[in-house]
């Protein structure tokens, strides 16, 4: 059994989801919302982030972890700050010594809905027909649960091509 921490980061509310995996099957663990207040520095945002994350490994123990890389929009600012979030969102998985893999939003919805635009309402119902047990209270958990569901089903292959090249 495999436990996948999935990551869907952000600045005000960052998505994370819990499965585990045996196999080819997949079960619903634990999902929620990692909340910054808007008012402060953000700096303090983003240690906000880095508790919220940090408590739920220690809670939770997962054996990998699997981040949604940031969309780059119109908005050079908004991204540059985004990838700050981002940074959060690996660093604290890898301070605990758990591997993270990275997935591109497109590739999440490709795997999860099988269309790569597809839109939050296809994705909250796949991640509820993949994981009938599912209770997210955000579109970003649910969005971080298929970011682990899209890990379960790379893993193997990541695991396989990190062989051949190391």
């Amino acid at each position: 059994m495999i436990r996948i921490l999935g990551i869907d980061p952000g600045l005000r509310r960052t998505g994370w989801g819990l499965i585990e995996c045996r196999g080819n099957t997949l079960s619903y663990v634990a999902a929620g919302t990692v909340r910054a207040t808007l008012d402060g520095e953000m700096a303090h945002r983003l240690v906000a982030l880095h508790e919220g994350l940090t408590k739920i490994v220690a809670a939770f123990q997962p054996d990998e972890a699997a981040v949604e890389q940031t969309f780059v929009n119109k908005d050079p600012a908004g991204t540059l700050k985004l990838g700050q979030a981002r940074g959060i969102a690996l660093l604290v998985p890898a301070l605990a010594g758990i591997s993270v893999a990275e997935y591109s939003p497109n590739s999440v919805k490709k795997t999860v809905v099988g269309a790569g635009h597809a839109e939050k309402a296809q994705i909250r119902m796949m991640v509820g027909v993949l994981l009938p047990k599912a209770d997210f209270d955000s579109d970003d958990a649910a969005d971080a649960l298929a970011v682990a569901i899209c890990h379960a089903h790379h893993r193997v292959s990541l695991a396989r091509m990190k062989a051949l090249v190391g």
